[in-house]
């Protein structure tokens, strides 16, 4: 029997590194993706493993993995100030 199980909690997050800049991902658990960013393991983002340490500065929840992604390009694509904007009204 092959049940489905419902999607775990998906969250959009970004960090801003040690050199200032700021990485977007999505996750089902932010507290370990950024522990994972930080320890710069096999897992850890290449963007991120030479600008450690990263520090949460932003997170939303979404209903579900494609929510998050579509969530993650749009914030992508935002230009600087506009995520700066987005971390201080949720800050």
């Amino acid at each position: 029997m092959n049940e489905q199980l419902p999607e775990a909690g998906w969250h959009v997050y970004m960090v801003r590194c040690a050199d200032g800049s700021l990485y977007t991902g999505i996750t089902t658990d932010v507290t370990r993706r950024i522990a994972e960013h930080n320890t710069g393991n096999s897992v850890s983002a290449r963007y991120t493993r030479t600008r450690r340490p990263v520090r949460l500065v932003y997170q939303e929840t979404a209903a579900s993995r494609g929510q998050a992604a579509r969530r993650e390009y749009a914030i992508k694509s935002l230009s600087r100030h506009d995520k700066e904007h987005l971390i201080r009204q949720c800050g």
